[in-house]
């Protein structure tokens, strides 16, 4: 089977969908699957074609004129100059199947093209990207652009062949749109658990570059975005440390409010307790997790959130860490509190303490919540099992018309 995955981006840039896509790629090809990869004008490369990692992708250049540059006509112009290319690369690599990930864009290049040439086209919704505007901050919730997006989201949905998403909140929205139900397949995110196993011991090395060694380290790791409430971290450590005075916060990643975060940790007094270990690449990540003892998660309660389930704490999981996340509906998808891990009410400062603090005191229950942890995703949330479901979507779109 031949299938052309048009992304927004990917690797070597840094982000949950790239490393989602690697992972369905990897697995993918691992099944005997042929996958050709196609990314937008959004991923900025100059070149027509690229090797990353063993990994071979075709390009789009951006379109240079100026009228490009302009809100709303960047948008046209990112679906047209994609659609040139795919239907070059489609034309010379005869795929079955065209599988468009979001955004909406990605999808009506698909549909132009997989009309033309009568391939299928498959649309994956990995968040709905005005949402993920919003709480980002470029685009206000209700505003002209969002409407316009969702209403573009929308539009795609009754018009592709198969539609997959990544988690039940997403389906639920889908369907709320009119969507038959049977037309969606969730393929939810996972982890490959023979990659991020539990340490034997942490890296102490690592720890003394950071001050950690022999310390009680609570952490995070991922963007940081404002909807990952890390604000509300930094302002429940002076309650932490009260009581555990040792404790140390390490936060491993960056984003947009880096520097936000610390202007915060230097007004609660709380530098020597707050360690940014800066962004890390991906094949070093498992050494980071080991340096930490209980994994935060303090997602906010919005829309984005109460949606789309992370990929970050499946990895902790998988490696017998502790975690303590908001109760935000993502997360209640993965999280079973008391026994894969802890769940505390969104935005409460005092209640993300308190579950910590729980933990600190009680290290007796750490056994099973770690192994607990561990098992759920070696039985639910492995990469082989996940994938193998793009199977029945493919054939059904390539079953002969009734």
């Amino acid at each position: 089977m031949r299938i052309l995955h048009i992304l927004d981006h990917s690797a070597p840039l840094h982000s949950g969908y790239a490393f989602r896509t690697l992972a369905i790629l990897g697995q993918q090809r691992r099944m005997g699957w042929q996958t050709i990869q196609l990314t937008s004008a959004k991923q900025g490369a100059s070149a027509a074609e690229q090797h990353v990692d063993g990994w071979h992708f075709f390009r789009t250049p951006p379109d240079r004129r100026w009228w490009s540059r302009l809100p709303l006509l960047r948008q046209f112009s990112i679906i047209s100059s994609l659609a040139r290319r795919l239907h070059q690369i489609a034309l010379a690599a005869r795929p079955q199947v065209l599988h468009a990930h979001s955004p909406s864009l990605n999808a009506l290049a698909a549909l132009r093209v997989g009309r033309a040439l009568d391939i299928p086209v498959v649309y994956e919704i990995r968040a709905f990207w005005e949402d993920a505007a919003a709480d980002h901050g470029t685009s206000p919730a209700g505003g002209l652009r969002y409407r316009l997006s969702r209403a573009l989201e929308t539009y795609v949905l009754r018009r592709v062949d198969a539609v997959t998403t990544i988690c039940d909140g997403l389906r639920s929205d889908i369907i709320a749109r009119g969507i038959p139900a049977r037309s969606i397949t969730v393929i939810p995110n996972a982890v490959d658990s023979s990659r991020f196993q539990p340490p034997a011991m942490p890296n102490r090395s690592l720890a003394r570059r950071f001050g950690l060694d022999g310390k009680l380290v609570i952490g995070f790791v991922g963007s940081f975005y404002a909807y990952e409430g890390l604000v509300l971290l930094l302002q429940a450590m002076p309650r932490m440390l009260a009581v555990a005075p040792a404790l140390k916060l390490l936060l491993v990643g960056g984003g947009p409010q880096g520097p936000a975060l610390r202007g915060l940790t230097a007004r609660l007094g709380l530098q020597d307790k707050v360690v940014f270990a800066g962004r890390v690449p991906h094949d070093r990540i498992a050494q980071f997790y080991g340096l930490i003892d209980i994994l935060v998660y303090p997602r906010l309660p919005l829309r984005l959130t109460e949606l789309v389930t992370p990929l970050k704490p499946l990895e902790a999981m998988a490696q017998g860490r502790l975690i303590v996340a908001s109760d935000v509906g993502g997360h209640r998808e993965m999280i079973e509190h008391g026994r894969t891990g802890l769940l505390f009410e969104a935005g409460n400062a005092e209640a993300l303490a308190e579950q910590v603090l729980y933990l600190v005191a009680n290290p007796d229950v750490w056994p099973a919540l770690r192994s607990q942890a561990r098992t759920y995703v070696e039985r639910e949330r492995s990469w082989g099992a996940s994938v193998a479901r793009y199977g029945a979507v493919y054939q059904r779109v390539l079953a002969p018309a009734p």
